[in-house]
């Protein structure tokens, strides 16, 4: 029994599953139905915006294409114009080169029957003057040689007239005040020293036994020491000043430690060179307070105390450095120059000669090289270099050289000896007796002024105030010497009569 109702409930249940998957297999067609009513639905909408655009971005193209093809148009209407203007150019161009040759042609015919003209006409007037064409040259170039000389007379004439006006009253007042507001001593030396000893007992003993003491002392100390018959005084020689001064302050020790002897000697020139370098050192410091001149340093310092006992024609170089250090600012105060860097190269111009028999060169140059070497700045070595040449660079190295001459060459500065003042009169005179039309010159005013007497046959006045110029320029370039010389050209004609 259990097997057919088992059998029966499974038919049954069976029955009732087929029927829900019939209505579950309709269902699922309608929706199938619907969704591709839908999806068809869609699909057409689609397709038509498709065409739409399809069919905007054709005729977008199309627009494109006909504007293309019109701007294409447009160029090759501009090209082909082009070509014709080119073509058009390029014609009248060949047409005008046509012409050119033609008058090229026409030109050089009429050159060689123009130079045949000409060549024909030289002959003549060679004939007829009497002259060849060089020697007519030759009077033509001299003729306007001399009118050009005489231009350049009027020229010069007219140019040193006015540099003048311009530039005296300048000068002459920035000089001025500088020299007026600067007062200084002046100090001479020369190449012996005196020294006075308290009798002349005391040169036996300097002698010593055999001569041992005065060897001893010339050779610590490097100067010849001369014993004669002038009473109570040696006299110590050399040119070294600095060595001078420290055998005089070992001598002077020595007398009156009363103990002459050569150990003695050794240890009181060792002493009197201390001595003498410490108060070198302070004579620089004082001169660098009294200049104003700061950031040197201390090395530099040193050197330049050295100057104290160097001189220059008689005047005292360290003397000579400060006066042209205050000189200098002052006229680079008067000017709108760098006073500062004037004051340097003025107070360390002369460096240099503190160094010159150790160092090969000129003291210009040495000094220059010693400013770099402890740091100052380019444009003061500059200024140290130039103070002695004439191309200068920078305004203050004019300062600088103006000052040094003006110190220099001041009345009472520096002294000479009567040969070398006869000699530079005697210079100056024969330098201006070399010029033709030269009648007598004469040196006057201690060399500061040539008169110069010509022949007024010879020299008419413009060429007088061109000889002037040159022999100026000669004496500037052949002689060495301080300041300024003023060279005066004379001029007179004379006319006389006798009345019978």
């Amino acid at each position: 029994m259990s097997n057919p109702i088992s059998r029966a409930l499974d038919s049954f249940w069976a029955l009732v599953s087929l029927g829900k998957t019939k209505r579950v297999v309709e269902e699922a067609n309608k929706e199938a139905a619907r969704i591709a009513k839908e999806a068809e639905e869609k699909q057409g909408t689609l397709l038509k915006d498709a065409r739409a655009e399809s069919q905007k971005m054709r005729a977008a193209a199309e627009t494109e294409y006909r504007e293309r093809r019109s701007e294409v148009q447009r160029q090759e209407r501009r090209i082909a114009q082009k070509e014709d203007n080119l073509d058009r150019k390029l014609e009248g161009i060949e047409k005008k080169e046509r012409q050119a040759r033609e008058k090229e042609e026409q030109a050089e015919a009429l050159k060689g029957q123009i130079g045949e003209k000409i060549r024909l006409q030289v002959v003549e007037l060679e004939r007829i003057s009497g002259f060849s064409k060089d020697e007519a040259l030759a009077q033509l170039f001299k003729k306007v040689e001399d009118s050009l000389e005489m231009e350049a007379a009027k020229k010069i004439n007219e140019i040193d007239q006015r540099i003048r006006e311009e530039a005296d009253m300048k000068a002459r007042k920035a000089i001025a005040l500088a020299i007026q507001r600067l007062t200084s001593d002046v100090v001479s030396e020369t190449t012996v020293t005196v020294v006075p000893i308290p009798s002349d007992d005391m040169k036996g003993r300097l002698i010593g036994r055999e001569g041992r003491n005065i060897r001893a002392l010339e050779q610590a100390t490097g100067v010849d020491l001369i014993i004669d018959d002038t009473p109570e005084a040696v006299t110590l020689s050399g040119y070294d000043p600095i060595r001078r001064q420290v055998a005089r302050v070992a001598l002077q020790k020595l007398m009156l430690d009363g103990r002459i002897h050569p150990a003695r000697i050794e240890d009181m020139v060792k002493k009197a060179q201390e001595e003498i370098a410490e108060e070198l050192k302070k004579a620089g410091e004082q001169a660098v307070i009294e200049s104003g001149v700061m950031g040197l340093s201390r090395e530099l310092v040193e050197v330049l105390g050295r100057l104290k006992y160097r001189t220059s024609y008689g005047q005292n170089v360290l003397k000579h450095s400060v006066e042209v250090a205050h000189l200098a600012g002052i006229m680079a105060a008067e000017i709108g120059a760098n006073i500062q860097v004037c004051k340097a190269g003025g107070l360390l111009h002369d460096l240099g000669k503190a160094l010159t028999h150790e160092i090969e060169g000129n003291h210009a140059d040495i000094g220059g090289e010693l400013a770099r070497k402890y740091g100052l700045k380019a444009e003061i070595a500059k200024a140290i270099e130039e103070h002695h040449v004439d191309d200068r660079i920078n305004v203050e190295a004019f300062i600088v050289a103006a000052a040094d001459a003006i110190s220099g060459a001041r009345p009472g500065a520096r002294r000479d000896t009567a040969e070398l003042y006869v000699k530079r009169l005697q210079d100056l005179e024969t330098c201006a007796n070399s010029f033709p039309g030269v009648e007598k010159s004469f040196a006057i005013q201690a060399g500061r002024e040539v008169r110069i007497l010509v022949k007024p046959q010879e020299v008419d006045d413009l060429r007088a105030a061109k000889l002037a110029h040159d022999v100026a320029e000669k004496i500037h370039d052949t002689m060495i010497y301080p300041g300024q010389i003023k060279v005066t050209v004379i001029r007179e004609t004379r006319a006389s009569g006798m009345a019978m």
